[in-house]
């Protein structure tokens, strides 16, 4: 009786542990990122301060220069380069991406150095890009292939805070196009203000900011109810959070979805498919998001997408074991101030669309 009391309880504890893995380390599951991929594939990275070595005596970038803080040389620029082109290249299935966004970008060089000192250079894309006024100059940027995407217009909307006008912070940025199979995208590419001094004393930034990005989108709505609206980036919030449910107004409802209305694919990825993008103090995030309009949630549409579409990229080689806490976690370039020689600090988040 004793001996099987006692496998009885063994078992329970291996079940018990075992479950308790499986939900810590959910989103680590690998996935075939070639299986079932749509014609068109929409990619959102943030890559950790993809900066050049020079000092810009009109930004805040110091650090990022030989003599800075962080010792960041020309070798070290470059291989951090190659490293972003690598992570592309292997999320893109049997081919690149057909659109990139791109946050944590210093500036043009660093876009156009990647398009043509990697393999970028034997593929037509092009480059959307604006210096923002962001102290550090921090910018977001994309890069769209030319055969498959036709750049109709793009614009940068600046956000000015009303209660403190010297406060600079990353532009939205606004892309109008076509695919080759002529349907019209929409595409709001984001940074949005970081938690730098507490959430909550920081709120008010990005629920500014969502304030103005919903202006925008609804202005698109107002012309056409039906428009294919993708909106993406680092929003520096988690998909519950009131900037995107409240001012953003994301739902997350997708059984019957409506025109006219945002619906946001990164609260199903992490609540239902367990997903994040960073780690921090032990717990996933997922603050770089997918958010897209009712039209292209209806199968009916002469483009789709699905929840099960939208996913992180988390590549074995992308992560390192987290000697902190349980699992890994990205594996990202600089550790404080330390050169830890990795990706990001961030997973890759990515989108594909289908045709009915």
């Amino acid at each position: 009786m004793n001996k099987l009391f006692i496998f009885i309880q063994l078992f329970l504890i291996f079940v018990a542990c075992s479950s308790n893995k499986v939900v810590v380390e959910e989103h680590t599951k690998k996935i075939d990122y070639v299986e079932n991929r749509g014609f068109f594939r929409i990619v959102s990275y943030n890559v950790e301060n993809y900066f050049d070595p020079f000092d810009d005596s009109l930004k805040q970038d110091d650090e990022f220069t030989p003599n800075g803080a962080r010792h960041w040389t020309w070798e070290k620029y470059k291989e951090k380069q190659k490293k972003i082109y690598k992570v592309i290249a292997a999320m893109g299935g049997w081919e690149l991406p057909e659109i990139i966004g791109f946050c944590e970008i210093e500036n043009r060089f660093v876009m156009e150095d990647l398009l043509k000192s990697t393999p970028f250079k034997w593929r037509n894309y092009g480059l959307v890009h604006k210096e923002s006024p962001d102290n550090r100059g921090i910018d977001v940027a994309m890069i769209y292939r030319k055969e498959k995407f036709i750049l109709l217009s793009q614009t940068f909307y600046k956000v000015q805070f009303p209660w403190d006008t010297t406060k600079k912070t990353r532009d939205i940025m606004y892309v109008k196009g076509v695919t080759n199979f002529d349907d019209t995208l929409h595409i709001f590419m984001n940074h949005w203000p970081s938690r730098l001094g507490g959430q909550s004393e920081s709120d008010r930034n990005r629920q500014f900011v969502a304030s103005i990005l919903r202006s925008k989108v609804d202005s698109i709505f107002r012309t056409n109810w039906n428009a294919n609206i993708i909106i993406m980036g680092d929003f520096n919030d988690e998909p519950d959070n009131s900037s995107i449910t409240d001012v953003l107004r994301a739902q997350t409802k997708y059984e019957n979805p409506q025109p006219g209305e945002l619906y946001n694919l990164a609260w199903y990825m992490k609540e239902v498919k367990g997903m994040g993008s960073l780690k921090f103090q032990g717990q996933w995030g997922l603050i770089d998001q997918l958010i897209v309009s009712g039209s292209l949630l209806n199968k009916n549409n002469s483009i789709y997408t699905t929840p099960d579409n939208a996913r992180t990229f988390n590549a074995d080689f992308l992560s390192e074991k987290d000697e902190a806490f349980i699992g890994v976690k990205p594996f990202r370039t600089y550790v404080g101030f330390k050169f830890n020689g990795g990706f990001s600090d961030h997973y890759p988040v990515y989108l594909d669309l289908y045709k009915p």
